[in-house]
């Protein structure tokens, strides 16, 4: 009996040993971690991938893990995610948790979108319906297309609509007359290939000639360059030459001109004035000859000397 009760203490005794150790190894890894605070995220959609143990990040860099996976209590169509992470990770107002999956289905949160100067996210910010200050959601893979199939089905349905119409019965017929036509302009052009190839050929020839005649052009501009370049002087001497007779030609003309002006206007105010009268003496002097010349014709030459006779009286 001694014997056996010697085994039981030193069982129990063990058994003590190892659990204080088990404390001891979970005390000091605890104190490893430091001090952590604990923060839920409320998902309106699948959390598939998530498992307690799950890594959190702060971007991109480890921060702490997912603790409690459970619905919400108040509204079982959310479920609550409880985080832990570590007391100096920013967790600011205006952060978001976004559910990151992975190829090998493992999902991990990703905490992003805190900003600089906002204040910290606990319970006097922000609601705490379970007792842990909540972080909104972000949307990210699968919940941005939930978020966006509304308008992607909307889309689609119009799309859709818009094909119908297009290849209704109205419409299937001018499609096909443009498919034929289609089909005429190809044969057309298969058709017409070798006379294209052949003015494609005489395309080039004509450009071969123009650069050939470009290049006459140029060596007669640098033959005429060369010449101007050559006469040029003689010329511009002959030119100087004739330029100053032309100009005592037409200073002598001006001198001439300004000895003629008295004389015209001595013209002007004496001579035509009294040729003008002559011949207003002239045009009285034609009349009067007129007048003579007509009574002679009408009358004769008694006219001129006695006057007109009257005739003979005879008494009864």
């Amino acid at each position: 009996m001694e014997t056996r009760a010697n085994h039981l203490w030193v069982g129990a005794v063990t058994l003590v040993l190892l659990a204080a150790l088990a404390a001891f190894i979970v005390w000091i890894a605890r104190l490893g971690e430091g001090k952590q605070d604990e923060f839920d995220i409320f998902y309106g959609q699948s959390v598939s991938g998530l498992a307690k143990g799950s890594q959190v990040s702060f971007a991109g860099v480890p921060v702490g893990q997912v603790t409690e996976i459970a619905l919400a209590k108040d509204n079982p169509e959310f479920v609550r995610v409880r985080i832990k992470v570590g007391e100096d990770v920013p967790i600011l107002v205006g952060t978001q948790a976004t559910i990151q999956a992975s190829f090998t289905g493992v999902s991990t949160i990703l905490l992003d979108g805190a900003r600089k100067d906002n204040p910290p996210i606990t319970c006097e910010t922000t609601a705490c319906p379970e007792g842990r200050p909540v972080i909104p959601p972000g949307r990210g893979g699968f919940g941005e297309i939930v978020a966006n199939a509304p308008l992607l089905l909307e889309r689609l349905a119009t799309l859709t609509e818009q094909l119908n119409l297009i290849l209704g019965p109205e419409n299937q017929q001018e499609l096909a007359g443009i498919l034929k036509n289609t089909n005429r302009l190809t044969d057309g052009l298969a058709d017409a290939s070798p006379e294209l190839t052949a003015n494609l050929k005489e395309f080039r020839n004509t450009m071969v000639e123009l650069n050939q005649t470009l290049d006459a052009v140029e060596k007669v501009a640098v033959s005429s360059s060369a010449l101007l370049d050559k006469e040029g002087s003689p010329l511009a001497e002959e030119l100087r030459g004739t330029l100053k007779s032309a100009n005592a030609a037409l200073a002598s003309l001006a001198a001439t001109l300004e000895d003629t002006r008295p004389a015209a206007r001595q013209l002007r105010t004496t001579t035509l004035p009294s040729a003008e009268a002559t011949l207003e003496d002239l045009r009285a002097t034609s009349r009067a000859l007129r007048a003579v010349t007509e009574k002679l014709e009408s009358e004769g030459a008694g006219a001129l000397v006695g006057g007109t006779s009257l005739p003979d009286y005879k008494p009864k």
